[in-house]
């Protein structure tokens, strides 16, 4: 993913590439294994945290995509892991799910939860928000890698980018397993979550913003 121009990135070329990630696993475990050993752990652990952000789930009357944790999830797993590990921590997660273990908001699984062969090949509704993950964990831990999470203002901006990415597929989807006109999909599938995301957004960037004031000063007590 070459998002790398002049005005995107936000750190030293030295510090290019450097997650919140990097810093997760202490010194003296780290020095035990082999730098794949760690990746893998890291996506392993991401992918359990999106799966344990999807217990939060709210119901909303009149639409069938209902408010989850799944979000924040993905953003912040995205945002700590970098590229290739937060994509692979969210390729997990489906692949988890799609294996038949109950990860998905309300304890969902299956293919089912993408599409249906039932009287035809027909779109389940949420399934395109699912695949959207995979895009903002894609997003946003590139975006982390330039360092936009390490101020508030670009942290705010990456995982509102992040959030827009996921509706950018889940709208389109939901639109077409409702047969419904697009701007109806945005009336059922945006418009109810907008508040939420943006206090999703918030707190994630707050989270990300304040870990890494943690680790600087960290580095300085060192």
């Amino acid at each position: 993913m070459t998002i790398a121009t002049p005005r995107l990135v936000r750190v030293p070329a030295a510090e290019r590439g450097i997650t919140i990630g990097d810093f997760l696993v202490p010194v003296r475990v780290g020095e035990r294994m082999s730098s794949r050993v760690r990746h893998v752990g890291l996506v392993i652990i991401g992918a359990l945290l999106i799966a344990l952000s999807a217990n939060v789930v709210v119901p909303i009357a009149g639409t069938p995509v209902p408010v989850t944790g799944q979000t924040f999830g993905v953003l912040v797993v995205g945002s700590a892991l970098g590229f290739r590990r937060g994509v692979a921590a969210a390729v997990l997660y489906l692949a988890l799910g799609m294996l038949g273990l109950p990860v998905y908001a309300g304890h969902a699984s299956g293919i089912d939860t993408f599409a249906t062969l039932q009287g035809g090949f027909h779109l389940a509704p949420t399934g395109g928000y699912l695949v959207g993950f995979v895009l903002a964990a894609a997003l946003t831990g590139r975006l982390a890698e330039l360092g936009w999470d390490r101020t508030p203002g670009g942290a705010v901006a990456a995982m509102t980018l992040g959030t827009a990415t996921i509706y950018a597929v889940g709208i389109p989807w939901l639109a077409v397993s409702q047969g419904v006109p697009l701007g109806e999909a945005v009336s059922l599938g945006l418009v109810p979550f907008i508040i939420g995301d943006a206090l999703k957004i918030v707190v994630a960037a707050v989270l990300l913003r304040g870990t890494w004031w943690a680790i600087g000063r960290r580095s300085i007590d060192r």
